[in-house]
């Protein structure tokens, strides 16, 4: 059993629990030998004796460390210790992708391309070395603080020539290939379906298929068409939609073949967004989009059982022995029911075809009586006048001439002259339709038999501010209004959400009248590069940064061997050219020169230079500290001077403590018995003294 402050495999310490999984643990931990901390995954303990769990287990590490990429989480060691199964891997300090992507509700096109490349860089690297992830999701891609992209978990990995994959590779069924949902062979282009996935996710803040149950969303995945981006974020340039919608055709062999073939369009969007470069396969009978079987649905459900399953069984039983047994009734009963639940789908299908069928009939009945006049025709659409300012009776008779209703409030003013227009509910601009209402809002007192229409007059406006587009659309159509967009920059509001809107929430306007909503696009500058402010004073270092838009962080002097460095940055926290949000900080480390070392060398003299009771031949204890407290050296001697050579000192300056006996001078007295004089011996006592000493630079030390 894993505990906090153990030792495995005698060099790593482990030190706190970082992540879970279905099969084993992660911890953070330190080795000892290489002096670095890393990351260490350890089998579940009820796993660790099933021989089936422990063979998937190492044949994920032999995976993996076969690996090595930038963009992939690299593989150190892997282990066994009491029973306790581990790989040793990099420690990403960073965040997952899948919750960069809920912190921002969706990426900007370009970073979400830009993420995309790197993920499938080290995929690439993968498939090169003959392993397929198959479990691609934005959970298994990290985004470490230096903005590296990395890829990690090759736990359901296969070498690629493998030709069979079983129910426990269904992975994460919101980005499964139809091929995996259906349990069949998967290859490199079933990473392909996922990464596109993932993109479409990035881009748009949400996956493209969803459902109560796993079976629901396999089902999904192999039987409905794919959605553009497009419908969800109408701003996506051309070329990355159709980047996505290739790569998750139904059928591989319609998907990009390989990972350089989509690295290539990747990068050819961030140049050329707008441009239609993107070739997509022509379709056939055999990759066209089919109706599931029932027995591919029975198959899918049996899977998922299976699937769900798996852990719960593993830890009840411990390799427990095949035995033959009879069907039994409640299995007969089961396969009934599923039967059952087909024949349901199937009705359901059908209802919803005829459904749709009536209402696409509606619909036409509706468009050629409108073009036959019985429902009437539409209004003429007209565009909003500016009427700021302008006398009240010539802004109504224009807006009049147009077709509009005018609806007149009033209210004093200090800045408008009375009689004049103060704002209207309606900006100028706005595309409106003929017989809609426009208020007028006019300086000074309503004449006298006029009554306010702003109570009875119109309907409420909700406020919408800071709620996302889909919510203030949603809101503002149910309340009866038309919604129109624009785009804005915003330092506050975030991306996608409504930074103001006009006419004001809580103010009246006319049933189908337009709001207009402008959407925050995020900071004016998203991502900025890194500069390079190496070898400058921290000054000017501090205000290219500034110019950037970014933001000073710690400063810490260091030692720098280069110098020419000195009281210069040596070193900074983001690499050069790396992309960061505006208003990151950037951590300096300022170079005092190069590390000093000192050395006492020569000969230290005896104490009587201190202390004149000291007698030569005394045994003496002589120590040497720094002036930060370290021990440098120590020995007992009754001969002075005594050598000492020591090189590698960090402080300029010490002490030396010297200890040792004095003994007092002997004195005479004379016995009055006998007459005789006696000597009597001085008393001995402890004591020390100290010299304070120069350390001598070392590089000037003469060899």
């Amino acid at each position: 059993m894993i505990k906090i402050g153990m030792m495995i495999g005698d060099r790593y310490e482990i030190l706190e629990k970082i992540g879970t999984g279905g099969m084993s643990d992660v911890y953070k931990a330190k080795c000892h030998k290489l002096n670095r901390y890393v990351a260490v995954k350890v089998l579940k303990q009820e796993f660790s004796e099933n021989t089936n769990f422990v063979s998937k287990f190492r044949v994920e590490a032999q995976a993996a460390a076969s690996l090595t990429h930038p963009n992939i989480v690299n593989v150190y060691d892997v282990g066994e210790e009491n029973g306790i199964y581990y790989i040793v891997m990099e420690l990403v300090e960073g965040i997952t992708l899948k919750k960069y992507i809920e912190k921002k509700a969706r990426l900007s096109v370009k970073e979400a391309v830009s993420i995309a490349i790197q993920a499938c860089m080290g995929i690439e690297a993968a498939h090169k070395n003959h392993i397929i992830h198959r479990d691609i999701k934005p959970q298994n891609i990290i985004i470490s603080k230096e903005g590296k992209v990395k890829v990690t978990d090759f736990g359901i990995a296969k070498a690629a020539t493998s030709n069979t994959i079983t129910s426990n590779v269904m992975g994460s069924v919101h980005y499964t290939s139809p091929e995996q949902a259906r349990g069949g062979y998967s290859d490199e282009k079933s990473d392909i379906y996922s990464m596109g996935i993932t993109l479409f996710e990035m881009l748009t803040g949400r996956v493209p298929f969803n459902g109560d149950t796993t079976v629901a969303i396999a089902i999904k995945q192999i039987q409905e068409e794919m959605p553009s981006p497009r419908e969800f974020v109408p701003e996506i340039p051309v070329s990355v939609e159709r980047i996505v919608l290739k790569c998750t055709q139904k059928s591989p062999d319609r998907r990009y073949q390989s990972m350089p073939e989509l690295i290539e369009d990747l990068k050819k969007a961030l140049m050329a967004p707008d441009e239609d470069f993107v070739q997509m396969m022509e379709p056939d009978d055999e990759a066209a989009t089919r109706m599931i079987k029932e027995d591919e649905i029975s198959e899918i459900k049996k899977q998922t059982r299976r699937r769900e399953y798996t852990e719960e069984d593993m830890r009840l039983k411990k390799n427990p022995p095949r035995k033959r047994r009879p069907v039994a009734y409640e299995e007969i009963e089961e396969e009934e029911e599923e039967e059952e639940e087909v024949s349901k789908m199937e009705k359901l299908t059908t209802v919803f075809a005829v459904i749709g069928a009536v209402l696409i009939g509606c619909i036409v009945l509706f468009l050629v009586g409108r073009s036959v006049g019985i429902f009437g025709t539409e209004s003429t659409p007209v565009h909003m006048i500016e009427v700021e300012g302008m006398d009240a009776q010539t802004a109504e008779k224009q807006l009049k001439d147009m077709g509009l209703e005018v609806v007149l409030e009033y209210e004093t003013s200090d800045s408008v002259e009375e009689g004049k227009v103060i704002s209207a509910d309606v900006p100028k601009g706005t595309e409106i339709k003929e017989g809609d209402t426009v208020t007028l809002t006019i300086s000074g007192e309503a004449p006298e038999g006029s009554t306010q229409s702003s109570d009875q007059s119109g309907l409420p406006v909700p406020d919408v501010k800071n709620k996302t587009e889909a919510e203030a659309r949603a809101t503002l159509t149910r309340s009866g209004f038309e919604v129109t967009v624009q785009q804005g920059e915003s330092d506050t509001v975030p991306e996608g959400s409504v930074i103001s809107q006009s006419p004001e929430g809580g103010s009246r306007a006319a049933s189908g009248s337009t709001i207009v909503l402008v959407i925050s696009s995020g900071p004016s500058s998203e991502l900025v590069s890194v500069p390079d402010v190496r070898g400058q004073d921290i000054d000017t270092a501090v205000a290219i940064l500034v110019e950037r838009g970014l933001v000073q962080g710690t400063i810490t002097y260091v030692n720098n061997e280069d110098p020419n460095l000195t009281d210069k940055v040596c070193e900074q926290s983001y690499s050069v050219g790396t992309m960061v949000a505006a208003g990151t900080k950037i951590d300096l480390s300022v170079s005092q020169g190069p590390k000093v070392t000192y050395a006492l060398t020569g000969e230290i003299e005896s104490p009587a230079l201190e202390n004149p009771d000291y007698k030569a031949g005394t045994p003496c204890q002589v120590v040497v500290t720094t002036a930060s407290g370290k021990e440098i050296f120590s020995t007992m001697t009754e001969t002075f001077p005594v050598k000492v050579n020591i090189g590698g000192i960090e402080d300029a300056t010490g002490v030396i403590t010297f200890g040792y006996s004095v003994t007092g001078e002997t004195t005479t007295q004379v016995d009055p018995a006998t007459g005789e004089t006696i000597s009597i011996p001085g008393e001995s006592k402890l004591t020390s003294s100290q010299r304070v000493i120069e350390f001598t630079i070392e590089e000037e030390v003469q060899p």
